[in-house]
């Protein structure tokens, strides 16, 4: 970049380019981070939901759910 154009830009108040770009790259890192606990969220209630739906009616009578119960809550998304 030309210094003419650094020296515009800080006069007109927009931050350098180093600071912007590692901003980005702070705010695309926590975006990442977040989108990887949604998907281990996401990934353990199927763990748990298929769970569920192993066990015998006996053991889904122990915890208090109806074979049905534990359809409904398998079949539930998001």
């Amino acid at each position: 970049m030309r210094p003419h154009h650094t020296a515009a830009q800080h006069l007109a108040g927009e931050v350098p380019t180093p600071v912007r770009d590692a901003t980005i790259l702070r705010a695309l890192h926590s975006r990442c981070i977040a989108a990887a606990r949604w998907l281990t969220r996401q990934m353990e209630n199927r763990r748990s939901r298929l769970a569920l739906l192993e066990m015998t009616d006996e053991q889904l009578k122990d915890i208090g759910l109806s074979r049905g119960q534990a359809y409904s809550e398998f079949r539930r998304r998001w």
